[in-house]
């Protein structure tokens, strides 16, 4: 039938349905597993043909050990850039990439610890590599990692990731299907990564609900990091210190563009 229609005169078939294709959809090859970009128009008045979607191996992930995290707090702000934070939940796995850190050391008068140990703030004396989550401004929680030796106050503000797996369970956490503001800001991340009071004190370093990883054999060879360093956001005290740290080529980063660049 296809054939007869396609051999009339062009006379014949003046009237007939534009075969050519008006669109041909494309797949993000390289990106986060089954995302896709544009699809398939239907060709002519042939049936739509289904969209393929490319599926990808998660992506492997060590958990660190706690060996590896730094004894300091300033110096553990700059690990963690380009490290991995997991959040495990029923059925689904999320991680982003972290792109942005603040640091909170001893003796900081902008920091939690800074009248020591308290009910609210236990978890940033319990050693190096615990969570410290703390609901801020009656408004969102914020995830920090313990710093120092168990005793010592001291803690890591994650302050921004770069989504890597999980991004439909995160948009529909974040009710947004916008990739940059899923997990730009700490208070994004939490509320995409399901982080809350209830996993205060966790340990980062071990099995669990949270933890902190690497990447073990990346898709494509990662580019050289460029760190930059700035003042901390939103506090008054101390506020001339450079303890903020971040990715310079990443459109994750939150803050100002002039903090950014």
């Amino acid at each position: 039938m296809l054939y007869s229609l396609l051999s009339r005169s062009p006379a014949k078939s003046r009237n007939l349905p534009n075969l050519r294709p008006k669109r041909v959809s494309r797949v993000l090859l390289d990106g986060p597993p089954g995302r896709k970009i544009g699809l398939a128009n239907r060709l002519g008045g042939l049936p739509r043909l289904p969209v393929a979607i490319t599926r990808q191996a998660p992506i492997s992930i060590r958990r660190l050990r706690r060996v590896e995290l730094p004894a300091d707090t300033i110096e553990l702000a700059r690990f963690l850039i380009g490290k991995i934070v997991v959040r495990e939940l029923p059925g689904a796995r999320l991680s982003g990439r972290i792109v942005e850190t603040e640091a909170y050391p001893p003796r900081d008068p902008a920091a939690h610890h800074f009248r020591g140990p308290t009910p609210r703030n236990r978890s940033m004396f319990l050693g190096r590599g615990y969570a410290y989550v703390y609901f801020s401004y009656g408004n969102h929680f914020m995830l920090n990692v313990s710093a120092e030796a168990p005793g010592i106050g001291g803690g890591v503000l994650i302050r921004a990731l770069e989504p890597l797996e999980g991004i439909e369970q995160m948009e529909g956490h974040r009710k947004t299907t916008r990739l940059l503001d899923l997990t730009r800001g700490p208070g994004r991340l939490a509320s995409a990564l399901r982080i809350d009071r209830s996993l205060d004190g966790t340990d980062l370093c071990a099995l669990g609900p949270l933890w902190l990883g690497a990447i073990t054999r990346p898709r494509r060879p990662a580019p050289a990091l460029l760190l930059g360093k700035s003042k901390r956001i939103g506090i008054t005290r101390a506020a001339y210190r450079l303890l903020r740290f971040y990715a310079r080529d990443s459109p994750f980063v939150s803050g100002p563009r002039n903090l950014r660049s």
